[in-house]
């Protein structure tokens, strides 16, 4: 199965919580490696935490990340 980066963060915290909406939506994702940001007066990335999910989801799951929450009105 080939895996296909949908989005890279430098948050644990935001990688988990996008797993968690993808994993839900029915999407099959995985998070890889874990990284860290070195901050310097500015933002400097080293590596980062990807998050993944197998090459037939690429483009549903990117739609469904970017796509706005329907409101609870």
């Amino acid at each position: 199965m080939q895996l296909v980066t949908i989005s890279k963060e430098l948050n644990d915290t935001d990688a988990q919580m996008k797993r968690s909406q993808l994993e839900a939506a029915g999407f099959h994702p995985v998070i890889t490696n874990g990284g860290t940001a070195l901050w310097l007066g500015t933002a400097i990335t080293i590596g980062g935490i990807l998050l993944q999910v197998p090459e037939s989801e690429a483009d549903d799951a990117k739609e469904f990340l970017e796509t706005p929450p329907a409101s609870a009105e």
